[in-house]
């Protein structure tokens, strides 16, 4: 049951969309840091593949740097990004959260009526 495809899948999306809104933060605490280049997060395609194989084992996400233009100071950082993807983001680990609660809740419910 908790190694099912579904349950390993949610938690990897848990464990990357966790890293995305470190890097995120990171992004903005790092603004105005001349020289400074965005963090970008990636998993989805790699966890869809997964996925489709049936894979029960966690995927990892990657991380690189943003390729959008600077700024004068050389830093990419870009505000209107960062807050979209951090909504983004928030969402989908709301979503995932609640897929796994879900789950446990079904289970804790059929221990206790048998």
């Amino acid at each position: 049951m908790f190694e099912s495809v579904t349950t390993v899948a949610m938690d990897s999306a848990l464990s990357a969309l966790s890293l995305r809104q470190r890097t995120i933060a990171n992004n903005i605490a790092n603004v105005n840091t001349p020289g400074f280049h965005a963090g970008r997060v990636a998993f989805e395609e790699t966890l869809s593949k997964s996925v489709e194989a049936g894979s029960s084992e966690k995927t990892a996400a990657s991380t690189a740097n943003s390729l959008e233009p600077t700024r004068l100071n050389g830093s990419n950082v870009n505000m209107d990004t960062e807050t979209l993807s951090n909504i983004d983001t928030v969402l989908r680990y709301q979503f995932a959260a609640r897929s796994i609660e879900g789950t446990f809740t079904s289970v804790r419910t059929a221990m206790r009526t048998n």
